[in-house]
């Protein structure tokens, strides 16, 4: 196992000082199987790419989740790495906690604490969904919340890291319905004084920067993308890709703009919240959410100035935004026209390619692309 820097760098009466600071702690693999019943179906919380996730209780009654990697493999060790690492660096009560990790032979597991309202994807598209268990207030704090743990990553942590899969399955609800954003396996760090990092494409369709997804350059603009189309999700209800027939899909961001410029907010407003919502609280929302995923990376806000507009801090910059020259105009060159060919139909690209050359495009994105659940 290639541990991470983090915990290599620490020997001896340092560790010791290290381990107090730090909340995590190294896991026995008997002690996992203990806590979630020997890894049972029944415990079972969800499924993706990387393998599985478990709902457990710890001896002293504590809840946990378990991430197991499914197979170990090189990638997988390094997602593990990275994960690993960038959750004992961070800590913001908007970020999942690492409470520690187990590496047994060829298994790799992440500890995390339990989150009991699981995810925004569960209560929005999932087994929730029907419980309308999101209300207008409950919403907003998921907004603010989730910017505000981004605007972390990005501004306040040493080095900066962008996440790169910012997405509704990825906000976990705790006990108080607050949000926690989650799994940073495609998390990078980026050097001081980079604007970006050329990298190998990975996320889920929908909610990808084109800049990233065509040209592999990933940067804090790449999650206030993300993070736009997460917004206008949690606010409408739909889904980031909506297939109108066999043939053809629509963006979420297409069907939203000229909505956004005709003023129909009550067209914009998920129907399960029956009209019970605060529509100049929906407006800013919306606004916020369509500036954060223009195609141009250098006309998005940075996601502190995403904190500062969703919670109205600003009414002259809000003001300014509303004004926009993208919402005069319900058909601007810096969207498409939300259309596409439904054969894509896979919505995460889980094999990597390299990026090598600035304008090549990704030629062969289908056979790039496996579905998966969640």
């Amino acid at each position: 196992m290639a541990f991470p820097s983090i915990f290599c760098c620490v020997k001896g009466s340092d560790r010791k000082d290290q381990r107090k600071k730090q909340a995590w702690r190294i896991f026995s693999l008997k002690e996992l199987h203990s806590a979630t019943n020997n890894f049972n179906y029944d415990n079972k919380l969800g499924e993706g790419g990387f393998g599985s996730v478990y709902w457990g209780q710890l001896w002293d009654g504590s809840q946990i989740a378990v991430k197991r990697l499914k197979v170990w493999s090189n990638k997988a060790e390094m997602e593990f790495a990275v994960e690993v690492e960038i959750l004992a660096r961070v800590r913001h009560e908007n970020l999942l906690s690492l409470r520690g990790y187990c590496a047994e032979g060829q298994e790799r597991l992440i500890v995390y604490d339990y989150m009991p309202n699981l995810s925004l994807l569960s209560h929005l598209h999932g087994q929730h969904s029907a419980e309308c268990l999101l209300d207008w207030n409950r919403r907003m704090n998921i907004a603010i919340g989730s910017a505000e743990g981004i605007a972390y990553l990005h501004h306040h942590a040493t080095p900066h890291i962008i996440h790169r899969d910012v997405k509704a399955s990825n906000v976990l609800l705790d006990s108080d319905f607050q949000a926690r954003v989650a799994d940073f396996g495609f998390a990078k760090f980026i050097p001081d004084g980079a604007t970006h990092v050329t990298t190998r494409v990975k996320g889920t369709l929908g909610y990808l920067a084109p800049e990233y997804a065509m040209l592999g350059k990933a940067s804090e603009s790449c999650d206030v993308y993300s993070f736009g189309i997460l917004l206008l999700e949690l606010a409408s209800g739909k889904k980031p890709i909506e297939k109108l027939n066999a043939t053809t899909k629509r963006t979420i961001t297409d069907w939203a703009l000229p909505l956004a410029c005709e003023s129909k907010f009550d067209e914009l407003a998920d129907p399960k919240l029956k009209g019970n919502y605060v529509e100049e609280e929906l407006k800013r929302v919306v606004f916020v959410a369509l500036v954060c995923a223009q195609n141009r990376p250098e006309k998005r806000p940075t996601m502190l100035e995403v904190v500062d507009l969703l919670k109205g801090d600003s009414e002259e910059k809000f003001v300014a935004l509303e004004n926009d020259e993208m919402f005069k105009n319900t058909r601007p060159a810096d969207y498409n026209d939300g259309l596409s060919g439904a054969e894509d139909s896979s919505d995460f690209i889980s094999q990597e390619k390299d990026v090598k050359q600035e304008g090549e495009k990704v030629k062969e994105q289908k056979e790039e692309i496996e579905k998966v659940d969640g």
